[in-house]
C-alpha cells in the first residue's frame, strides 16, 4: 500500500499536484471549523442569511467546477485554470482577514473562495491527463494516496491553527493563515507544472459548453452520479446527527465528539490506502459496494448505540467505511467520461454538492418521523438504496480495474 506514494514521488506533475493538494486542503482545514463563528458571531449575519449564504457558495463551486472542467478540457491543459483559481483563493481568504465585514465576508464566501475550491477536481483531472499512460491501478493507488495527503491535511492543520491561535480575541488570523496555503499552491502551479505547448487544433475535440452540461445528464452518468451520491450521502448524514447522538443518547459529552472524530479521521488516512489496493485487485464495483455496506452497517448500529464506548467501538467500522466512500468515487466518477479529464473530474463537485443536498433531506425527513438515531438508520437505508442501484447499473463489472 505504501507503493502508492512511491508511485506519487517518482512523477513530478503528480508530485506537485499532491503537495497542492495539501495546501488546499490546509486552507479549507484552517478555516471551516470558524467560518460560522466568524460570520454569524463576529460580524453579526443572521443564521438565515448565514445559511443561505453557504447554500449559493456551494452552488457556485459546483457550477465553476463543472464549467473549469469544461474550459480545461477545451485549453488541452490544467495549468492555467489552476493558477487562477489559486488566485481567488488568496484574494478571497486575503480579504476576509483584510477587511472584515459583512460585505467583504458575503464576496469572499460566494465568490471567491467557491472558485478556489474548484483545485479541488483540477488537481485530480491533472493527474488524469499526466497519467494516460499509466496502468489502470497505478492510477487508482495514486487517487487513493492523493486523496489521503488531502485527509491528513484535514488531520493535521485544525489542531495546528487552533493551537496558533489559542487565547487570541478573533479566530480571523485563520484566513491570513488559509490565504499564505493558497500563495503556496500558486506557487507550486507556476514553477512546478511545466508549460505544456499549444495542442494541436486536430488532437482534441471542442465540446460546447451545453453539450457538456448534456454529456452529465446522459442516461449512461447521472443514474451512476445519483447512486454514487446517495452512498456518499450518509457521510454527510453522519458529519450531523453523530455529535447530537453522541451527546444525546449515548450520554457522551461533546470532547467525546471531538476525540471520536480524530480518531476516525485518522483511521481514514490509513483505509484510504488500502482501499487503493482493493479496488486496484478486484474492481471499482465490489469496493465501492464492500465499503458502502460496511458504512451502512455502522450508521445502523450508531442508531443503537446507548452509550459513549459504544461509538468509540464503532470507529474502525465508521473509518473503515469512510474511508473507502471517500476515494474510490474519485475514480469511479472519471471513468464515467473518461475521454475528458477535466469533465469526468468535475462530477466529483457535482457529487460533493448532490451528495450534501441528499442528506439534508435525509435530515429533515429522519427527524420528521424519528429522532436522531432513527435518523441515521434512515441514513443507512438510503445508501443501502444508492448500493443497489450501482450494482444493478455496473453488475457487469465494467469499470474491473486492469493491469
Amino acid at each position: 500500500m505504501l507503493s502508492s506514494f512511491s508511485v506519487v514521488y517518482r512523477h513530478k506533475p503528480i508530485r506537485v499536484s499532491a503537495a497542492a493538494i495539501f495546501f488546499f486542503g490546509f486552507s479549507g482545514a484552517a478555516t471551516s471549523p470558524y467560518m460560522s463563528l466568524i460570520g454569524i458571531r463576529e460580524l453579526g449575519l443572521s443564521d438565515a442569511v448565514y445559511s443561505v449564504l453557504i447554500f449559493l457558495a456551494a452552488v457556485v463551486n459546483v457550477s465553476a467546477s463543472v464549467t473549469a472542467g469544461i474550459v480545461a478540457d477545451r485549453l488541452g491543459h490544467f495549468r492555467s485554470p489552476m493558477i487562477l483559481a489559486a488566485i481567488f483563493g488568496i484574494v478571497g481568504f486575503g480579504l476576509v482577514y483584510v477587511v472584515p465585514t459583512p460585505v467583504m465576508f458575503a464576496i469572499a464566501t460566494l465568490v471567491l473562495i467557491p472558485v478556489f475550491g474548484t483545485i479541488n477536481s483540477l488537481i485530480f483531472a491533472n493527474i488524469r491527463a499526466v497519467s494516460s499512460g499509466m496502468a489502470v491501478r497505478e492510477l487508482m493507488a495514486v487517487n487513493s494516496a492523493v486523496r489521503a495527503i488531502l485527509s491528513a491535511s484535514w488531520v493535521l492543520v485544525p489542531g495546528i491553527v487552533g493551537a496558533l491561535l489559542i487565547g487570541q480575541p478573533s479566530m480571523l488570523p485563520a484566513f491570513l493563515l488559509a490565504s499564505l496555503a493558497c500563495v503556496v499552491c500558486l506557487l507550486l502551479f507556476v514553477f512546478g507544472l511545466d508549460r505544456l505547448p499549444p495542442v494541436q487544433e486536430g488532437e482534441r475535440q471542442h465540446y460546447s459548453f451545453f453539450r457538456s452540461i448534456r454529456q452529465i445528464g446522459s442516461a449512461s452518468v447521472l443514474p451512476r452520479l445519483l447512486a454514487i451520491s446517495l452512498i456518499s450521502a450518509m457521510l454527510h448524514a453522519n458529519g450531523t446527527v453523530l455529535p447530537l447522538i453522541v451527546t444525546g443518547k449515548a450520554g457522551g459529552t461533546p470532547a467525546d465528539v471531538g476525540v471520536i472524530v480524530g480518531i476516525v479521521a485518522f483511521l481514514e488516512i490509513i483505509f484510504i490506502l488500502f482501499w487503493g489496493w482493493v479496488e486496484a485487485r478486484t474492481s471499482i464495483l465490489f469496493a465501492m459496494v464492500t465499503a458502502a455496506l460496511i458504512y451502512c452497517s455502522y450508521l445502523v448500529f450508531l442508531g443503537l448505540a446507548d452509550r459513549p464506548m459504544d461509538v468509540y467501538l464503532l470507529t474502525i467500522v465508521a473509518g473503515l467505511g469512510a474511508a473507502g466512500i471517500i476515494a474510490i468515487p474519485i475514480t469511479y466518477l472519471q471513468n464515467l467520461i473518461a475521454d475528458r479529464a477535466g469533465l469526468g473530474s468535475s462530477l466529483i463537485a457535482v457529487n460533493i454538492f448532490l451528495s450534501g443536498g441528499m442528506a439534508s433531506l435525509m435530515f429533515a425527513l429522519g427527524t420528521s418521523i424519528s429522532d436522531y438515531a432513527g435518523t441515521a438508520i434512515i441514513a443507512s437505508i438510503a445508501g443501502a438504496i444508492g448500493v443497489g442501484l450501482l450494482w444493478l447499473l455496473d453488475r457487469t463489472p465494467q469499470l474491473k480495474a486492469e493491469s
